[in-house]
């Protein structure tokens, strides 16, 4: 089949988006947690990281020399935005320094303030696509944060008191705001350091991250309280946030007893809701050992697991996989990120795993999994058309907006990441229909495979992947 023949039978496969954005208001509740931050937001050009390198008299052969994927100094900041622009890749680096916190807000600034942290991303996006009760965690919630949920009646966090409340109005004025700066930067642009000029091969953003609650995975106890309440009624838990922690933390806490810590609030928030589903969204988490402890400890208590690219070879590294992450890191495509997908899978025991990758999306699941593999089809198709929609329009903050992108057509490029998969199941499990069905199954595993929409010029890529993630999940139905 021609790409021109599949494109029409995708077309087709993804009329189902409105029915199943319809079916997403029968879940009664779920729980986002735990990051929630306010997102500094500015697109940067070459011509504007070259203009500050130099007016700093920076050393840009040090601005190009790989390190520690951490913000000690202002060079480190913009090493790290540099590495990103030249690679098109999407990473956060922690900064250590309040003064460091300082010179950005001076020298780099923002265009916008919006919401930030999977945490608050993932339940704006839930309670605009209609579930009943969406609960949010909050470790600091001043107004500046609270303004940043969608004012829905459906979203809720815990007010001062302890009590649910509209969580766009609440103002716990004690509370400090937690503000990260995400630097957004185009495919194509350009940018010479030390006499090299790099071209942009994707856009994407570069996130400097200053914030001391979320740093330490703090969880406000009221929340954790009422979460534990029997009369709290919820079907899915999202988790995220755990990327910023270290294994030392400040005043001599433990980066891996806060993990310790969480499990065991998750363990009691199942205890009266246990037919949940709960799904961890892996961002890039930079220090090694919190990286394997996730993996080894959490990981297997979740039913489903999210990440992308990067955040696939990263785990693939914790877990001894070097040779097949060093082929995915050097040549990026579904065949090798597949078969990456397959030693993730083996070592964690997760039973569901999807990656997003730029034009594909693929999911790997045990057999017979409570998400059937048209189900999970269809809420991935629903992802694709809300990420869509929210690169081409910049937000999705209402209901009857979400389906802007349900006509397009899914692109060239998915498709023919979609090929190359199609060939390496053949190769490893026996021939398929990946390609025209996006689905494959055998007495082992589940395969759902989806060619996503891509949008040429993005307004916004900010918190893509939770919305993909979570869509493509609680969508699934």
């Amino acid at each position: 089949m021609t790409n021109n023949d599949l494109k029409k039978k995708w077309f087709e496969h993804f009329k189902t988006a409105p029915k199943q954005l319809e079916k997403m208001s029968e879940v009664k509740g779920l729980i986002s947690a735990f990051n929630a931050n306010i997102d500094a937001v500015i697109k940067v050009s070459g011509k504007k990281i070259e203009e500050i390198i130099n007016r700093l008299n920076m050393d840009q052969k040090a601005l190009l020399t790989a390190g520690d994927k951490s913000i000690k100094s202002n060079e480190d900041a913009i090493r790290g935005l540099i590495s990103c622009f030249k690679s098109g890749i999407a990473e956060e680096w922690i900064i250590q320094k309040k003064e460091v916190f300082d010179w950005l807000n001076e020298n780099i600034g923002y265009d916008k303030l919006q919401m930030g942290g999977q945490g608050g991303i993932v339940a704006n996006v839930m309670a605009a696509c209609g579930v009943q009760d969406v609960f949010v965690h909050t470790a600091s919630s001043p107004k500046e944060q609270s303004q940043l949920f969608l004012d829905l009646p459906n979203l809720k966090n815990v007010n001062r008191n302890g009590e649910l409340e509209k969580a766009n109005s609440i103002d716990r004025s004690e509370d400090i705001p937690l503000i990260h700066w995400i630097i957004e930067f185009d495919i194509n642009d350009s940018l010479t350091v030390n006499g090299e000029i790099f071209t942009c091969p994707k856009s994407n953003r570069f996130i400097a991250t200053y914030d001391p609650l979320n740093f330490k995975l703090a969880i406000d106890e009221a929340f954790e309280k009422r979460m534990s309440d029997t009369s709290t009624r919820f079907e899915y838990i999202i988790l995220s946030g755990y990327q910023m922690l270290q294994s030392e933390l400040p005043e001599g806490e433990s980066g891996i007893e806060r993990i310790n810590q969480s499990i065991k609030i998750i363990k009691k928030w199942c205890a009266n809701n246990p037919d949940n589903i709960i799904h961890f969204e892996i961002a890039s988490t930079q220090d090694k050992t919190i990286r394997k402890y996730l993996v080894d400890k959490l990981a297997v208590d979740m039913d489903s697991i999210g990440f992308n690219e990067r955040e696939l070879i990263d785990i693939l590294e914790v877990i001894g996989e070097d040779e097949i992450g060093e082929k995915c890191n050097k040549e990026t495509n579904s065949s090798n990120l597949f078969k990456g997908m397959l030693k993730v899978f083996d070592y964690m025991k997760c039973p569901r795993i999807q990656l997003h990758m730029f034009g594909l999306y693929i999911t790997l699941q045990k057999k017979d999994f409570r998400i059937t593999p048209i189900q999970n089809r269809n809420g991935m198709q629903l992802a694709a058309v809300i990420a869509a929609t929210k690169a081409g329009t910049g937000s999705i903050n209402s209901n009857d907006a979400l389906l802007w992108a349900k006509d397009r057509e899914v692109s060239d490029i998915g498709l023919n990441e979609l090929r190359k998969l199609s060939e390496t199941v053949t190769e490893k499990f026996g021939e398929n229909n990946l390609i025209e069905d996006g689905i494959y199954i055998n007495d082992e595993i589940e395969i759902i495979a989806v060619p996503t929409i891509l949008i040429d010029k993005p307004i916004t890529l900010v918190g893509m992947g939770d919305t993909i993630s979570s869509i493509s999940l609680v969508g699934a139905r």
